[in-house]
């Protein structure tokens, strides 16, 4: 239920972007948090920050044209939005998926506005990509499409106003296919242009792994708070991408057991727990389904099109994409004894599931507080490249710790403050925003 002074604020949001779901499913999220903030600072109403804050900066869509392997053209659709530069820079990865869409990018640019925030880091919103999908081509027909890609787009991109990372679909390979079209287009080597680089070209140490680690360490510090460990606990994540892969990583580390993770095809469940060289070599090397898994492991069994969350676990991280955790899977995981949900992926909890979850006293890390780790290593990336600096991984691991042990305490103190103790999604939807808010009442009306 919205604030009654919200109401006619994203009804014009519903208005100004039609057929946009999952945008208007974002914007109705912050929104449903903040009628307490406008009442305490009425300056944010009379500045219309909430309006200003739903409109992006800027909004670029452009024709993607490039040629297979065979020789055929093909023609996609690319997409930047420069959500918000209040707090610096914009900053946001870049998404190749054939589901790809304008109002697919603009939830993720209005999401990493408040992500970004949270990190204490002087970065900005936004968040880009195309329609195209990577799967199924040939290495040279990947490279070809991000050199078209940044053909366009090195125009309205740089260190200091616009720094793209990586996202589905996109990781280091292509990175360096688009900085290398950049640096040839520009004549110059701006590392800091782009993040997520490889190490011997200004890449930093522990940014692959971020963001399932961060996803980790927030879950950590949530349990924490109630006396509990990851040491010993059942888990299961959802994925089997990078940042599914790394959050196994972790997890393993602290003592956890991940039973199961899936792809688009299923979910593989291993009864001794997810091996995860095996299962790096089937997604990183053979770029394989995870029904190749079980043929390692005759143990584990592949359910085909089946249901993650059937699986019975202490902890869940939801770490595929938006919108995987319906109220049906969540009452799933409360049923079977669930503690703690930490959003690995972007708004992989429908507000159904969500209301399930918190109904049934499951702890909840909203993917802006809890998966804020990639973007926050990606600015560390940007401190280095500044710098001409490189950092141990031991040390960038510790300062990603610090951050995410920060947004954790930043969410708590906050819910606390608002008279909603343990609310972590009231609590990073008010302190992102009131950051922000405060940037650009300061800088003026621009």
């Amino acid at each position: 239920m919205l604030d009654e002074k919200l109401d006619d604020i994203y009804d014009e949001v519903l208005r100004r972007n039609p057929a946009e779901p999952e945008f208007h499913q974002a914007v109705r999220e912050v929104l449903g948090s903040v009628g307490p903030v406008l009442t305490k600072f009425p300056q944010y109403t009379a500045q219309k920050i909430i309006q200003r804050i739903c409109e992006p900066e800027r909004q670029i869509i452009f024709r993607v044209p490039w040629q297979d392997d065979n020789g055929d053209v093909h023609i996609n659709r690319g997409y930047r939005v420069e959500f918000n530069s209040a707090l610096g820079p914009f900053k946001g990865g870049l998404r190749f998926h054939p589901s790809v869409s304008l109002g697919t990018v603009k939830f993720l640019g209005f999401e990493q506005i408040f992500k970004n925030s949270l990190t204490g880091m002087p970065i900005g919103g936004g968040k880009g990509g195309s329609d195209f999908d990577p799967k199924g081509r040939s290495d040279n027909e990947v490279m070809r499409f991000c050199q078209s890609f940044m053909t366009e787009l090195y125009r309205h991109i740089g260190e200091y106003t616009d720094v793209p990372a990586g996202d589905i679909g996109v990781g280091t390979r292509e990175i360096g296919w688009m900085f290398g079209q950049y640096k040839r287009i520009t004549n110059r080597y701006e590392s800091g242009t782009l993040t997520g680089k490889g190490l011997s070209w200004g890449g930093a140490l522990v940014r692959p792994e971020a963001t399932g680690y961060g996803a980790v360490f927030f879950l950590q510090e949530m349990l924490k708070v109630q006396g509990r460990e990851i040491e010993g606990r059942t888990c299961v994540v959802s994925g089997a991408g990078n940042v599914a892969i790394h959050a196994i990583e972790k997890l393993q580390q602290l003592g956890g057991r991940v039973l199961a993770c899936s792809d688009s095809q299923g979910y593989v469940y291993d009864p001794d727990g997810i091996d995860l060289p095996t299962l790096r070599q089937v997604k990183e090397v053979e770029r394989e389904r995870l029904t190749k898994y079980v043929e390692y492991r005759p143990g584990a069994t592949f359910h085909k099109r089946g249901n993650i969350w059937e699986v019975p676990t202490e902890v869940a991280l939801p770490c595929a994409t938006q919108n995987e955790l319906a109220a049906a899977d969540a009452r799933l995981l409360v049923a079977n004894g669930c503690l703690a949900v930490a959003e690995g992926a972007n708004m992989p909890t429908t507000p159904e599931g969500l209301d399930v979850l918190r109904a049934g006293g499951v702890l909840f890390g909203p993917g802006k507080a809890a998966n804020a780790g990639g973007v926050a290593t990606s600015a560390l990336e940007m401190q280095q490249n500044a710098a001409r600096d490189s950092w141990t991984f031991a040390h960038t691991e510790a300062k990603l710790g610090e951050i995410m042990s920060s947004i954790h305490e930043q969410c708590a103190a906050t819910a606390e403050a608002y008279g909603r103790p343990g609310d972590y999604v009231l609590g990073a939807n008010i302190a992102g925003f009131v950051k922000v808010a405060d940037a650009m009442v300061a800088l003026g009306l621009i």
